[in-house]
């Protein structure tokens, strides 16, 4: 299975990047799932606090809180989401081609599924002229600086105009299918 790990800023593009990548890989035949890392963390919020699970409506700072504050460091799980993703993508690779995972935050996240897989693939994301909508505080969390020094991507798209994201994301499925022999239908 390959698997695409998608990191950015909040609001950067990585959903985007991630709903191009599928439509292209659908459009030769494949099968393809999406998942994210912090799904679980999603599920704790909208079963124990409420969330109706809506963008919308996201609570930001809580999910920041429960899953890096509690989580990561006070219950010192920094691997809790990421172990939980290997075994998702362990159990998918017997049904599906191709897995993409739209919302990595931590190197640990890029390290630790590239070590247990052999056909992984990270893009970063970052989006020009974009104003973050959210609080400095909610900026300056770990879950939107932890991979400002990391530089081991596969791949860095900027993310100007929908149809040029749109073309890098077909231009990286081109240079990956070439690695695989996976058919090009293009």
């Amino acid at each position: 299975m390959k698997v695409y790990l998608i990191s950015g800023e909040a609001r950067n593009g990585k959903d985007t990047i991630g709903n191009f990548l599928e439509e292209e890989y659908k459009k030769r035949g494949l099968k393809v799932c999406k998942s994210q890392i912090s799904k679980y963390l999603k599920v704790y919020v909208k079963d124990y606090f409420g969330w109706n699970g809506s963008e919308e409506t996201k609570p930001r700072e809580l999910l920041q809180q429960l899953g890096t504050d509690v989580i990561r460091e006070k219950l010192n799980k920094p691997r809790f989401f990421v172990d939980r993703t290997i075994e998702d993508i362990d159990i998918l690779s017997h049904f599906f081609d191709v897995m993409i995972i739209t919302d990595i935050r931590f190197p640990i996240e890029i390290t630790a599924i590239k070590e247990a897989f052999d056909d992984v693939v990270s893009i970063n994301v970052k989006r020009i002229n974009f104003e973050s909508e959210l609080t400095n505080s909610q900026q300056l969390h770990k879950t939107e600086t932890a991979l400002n020094n990391f530089s081991e991507y596969d791949y860095k798209i900027v993310n100007d105009t929908l149809e040029k994201l749109q073309q890098d994301c077909i231009e990286i499925i081109n240079k990956e299918s070439k690695k695989l022999n996976i058919c090009d239908n293009n």
